[in-house]
């Protein structure tokens, strides 16, 4: 290989001359300067490298500035903050569930309808109170608008919180299916749509909500789950037979069976209140919390086979020995010198 090359004055390559000196490059055709080795010191080139400006063609001739007075090297009090920053690369955006904001505040709406229907249950017993009151009395209209408006507003409230923590527990319900499958390797078998279906159409949501939360807890293989699934689901299907007889209770003409409604109704709200802290105590249970939110501890009974032996000694009560006890003399006489000098002690203070 020849020792001789011939820089280019554009790309910076270098080319071998191998026998005439060629004048253009061949990879982007800029000029090429004269042939010297490879290794040749700067002294012994005939061309030189000057750096100039991108713009130094373009820009006239410019009087030379002023030389500038050399200043002084910096000096730092403090480590230097700045510096080049290097953020850590973002992780991609997850893709956004639907009702993602309203399945993220399941816990608050479930909270919430059941205070709302202890609240009508409330409110209906304070009807019944009326009631009872004005067999004998005649009631201040006043009290009777705020009776009817406490009732009215109480029984909206529980039917739009009710709608609302369904939806989100719906969603909740998804979500758990789809963790739960992921873990086990599986696709979970039923689409959103089908759970969403069987979770929110009436009377169709008193069996199947019970069989998708049985499918989880079959996959989780906790009986503890299995056990708050079956609980939850038995007063699932009471509330919905409860409500539904409070809905026809009202569809008496007695004045009587009027009255035995309006506790019927309170009952039935107070089984609403309850069954809303249910919904929230299973989905929690299967996440593995309380109902308090904490995450459960783990226990594990172990069998005990040899019985248990104490490491410390127990505490033997002091005092005289008894009669039983061998005394030897040398003991007997260091505790009769204690008693004496304990007695000489006393009769000198």
């Amino acid at each position: 290989m020849s020792t001789v090359v011939q820089p280019c004055a554009r790309c910076g390559a270098r080319w071998a001359v191998q026998g005439a000196p060629m004048h253009w490059c061949p990879r982007c055709r800029g000029v090429l300067l004269s042939p010297a080795p490879i290794d040749a010191p700067a002294d012994r080139r005939n061309y030189r490298w000057v750096a100039r400006r991108p713009d130094q063609r373009g820009r006239r001739a410019q009087p030379p500035a002023r030389p500038v007075t050399p200043s002084r090297t910096p000096r730092y009090t403090q480590i230097p903050r700045w510096g080049l920053i290097d953020p850590p690369p973002q992780a991609g955006a997850a893709a956004r569930r639907p009702f993602e904001k309203l399945t993220d505040s399941v816990t608050k709406l479930l909270i919430a309808t059941a205070g709302v229907f202890g609240l009508a249950a409330c409110a209906e017993l304070a009807r019944y109170a009326v009631l009872l009151r004005n067999r004998t009395r005649l009631i201040h209209p006043a009290v009777l608008f705020a009776s009817d408006a406490l009732v009215i507003g109480a029984g909206v409230l529980a039917i739009v919180f009710a709608l609302l923590a369904a939806a989100a527990a719906t969603g909740r319900l998804i979500e758990v299916r789809q963790s739960a499958y992921a873990a086990a390797g599986r696709r979970d078998p039923r689409s959103p749509r089908a759970l969403a279906f069987g979770s929110l159409v009436p009377v169709v949501n008193l069996l199947w909500p019970g069989v998708f939360l049985s499918e989880v807890a079959a996959l989780r293989g906790d009986p503890r789950i299995s056990r708050a699934v079956r609980i939850w689901w038995a007063a699932w299907v009471f509330g919905g037979l409860v409500a539904a007889a409070a809905l026809l209770w009202r569809t008496a003409d007695s004045l009587q069976a009027q009255a035995d409604g309006v506790l019927f109704t309170a009952f039935a709200d107070a089984v609403g209140a309850a069954v809303a802290l249910l919904t929230l105590w299973v989905l929690r249970t299967i996440e593995g919390r309380d109902l308090l939110g904490r995450h459960r501890t783990a226990r594990r009974w172990l069998i005990a086979v040899d019985p248990a032996v104490p490491v410390i000694e127990p505490v033997h009560p002091g005092g005289r020995r008894t009669a039983a006890e061998p005394v030897d003399a040398e003991s007997a006489h260091e505790d009769n010198g204690a008693e004496d000098r304990e007695q000489e002690e006393v009769m000198a203070k």
